[in-house]
């Protein structure tokens, strides 16, 4: 049976960013319509390395800059979901092997300021982890099964 590549593979893979010059119209609602970026896994990671401690990203904010930076209309969501997800494993895979500094992944945020679910360890890992660097905690949802930052538009980061 071939091994697992690792998250950190997965992170390295040799990739270039992709431009849809038009989004087809049987898409999801969700991809937007014109031209879309589809990055990499690194870009998304080097990205997030350069949000500070105390502060905050949500997927839409990193969304928005790589289309701004690639001049499209948007960024693929699908994707972005994804390599947020092998950055974050990525992260965790490193923390376990005694690296002492590791994407913080976790200071991105659904665009509610709600925690990600993907992410290692669920939502409550995705709260220690914010409240370690002073982030106060709500609890919400309709059967308070939700975890978002309380005040976290005052603490998003301009990328």
């Amino acid at each position: 049976m071939k091994p697992k590549n690792s998250w950190r593979a997965k992170l390295e893979k040799p990739a270039t960013p992709e431009i849809i010059k038009q989004v087809s119209a049987n898409s999801p609602k969700a991809f937007g319509t014109g031209s879309m970026v589809i990055v990499t896994p690194k870009l998304i990671d080097d990205l997030i390395t350069t949000i500070p401690k105390g502060k905050l990203v949500t997927i839409n904010k990193l969304r928005d800059k790589f289309a701004q930076d690639f001049e499209t209309d948007t960024t693929c969501p699908l994707t972005t979901g994804i390599f947020l997800r092998i950055c974050a494993e990525t992260a965790e895979e490193d923390r376990a092997k005694g690296e002492k500094t590791i994407t913080p992944y976790w200071r991105v945020l659904r665009d509610t300021g709600e925690m990600i679910d993907k992410f290692p360890g669920g939502i409550e890992q995705h709260a220690d982890n914010l409240r370690k660097e002073g982030h106060e905690i709500l609890i919400g949802g309709r059967k308070g099964q939700k975890l978002f930052v309380n005040n976290f538009k005052e603490k998003i980061f301009k990328l």
